[in-house]
């Protein structure tokens, strides 16, 4: 499944002023950041965090995971360009 989304980029008028065109930006991957710093581009089917970390073979009660930069929880569905970092908690005494 592709996703569509809108971008404007500059262009400059005979006034010399900038004014914004619209450009198709075709969105086909999920980026996918691993507690190890490794980066894989997956299908950007919808999916929970769940089902990611149970595809990834990783324990959800040892990571935390973001969507674009926010903390979510494992019910979660994403899809499309999101990018989805792992991070793996520390503790110790």
């Amino acid at each position: 499944m592709l996703r569509k989304t809108t971008s404007f980029i500059p262009h400059p008028s005979p006034s010399g002023m900038f004014k914004k065109l619209p450009r198709e930006v075709v969105c086909e991957h999920m980026k996918l950041i691993l507690p190890d710093r490794t980066i894989q581009v997956t299908d950007p089917a919808p999916a929970t965090i769940e089902k990611i970390l149970q595809r990834e073979g990783i324990n959800p009660l040892e990571v935390m995971v973001s969507r674009n930069g926010k903390l979510v929880p494992e019910d979660t569905l994403v899809s499309g360009d999101d990018e989805i970092r792992i991070i793996r908690i520390s503790h110790g005494g």
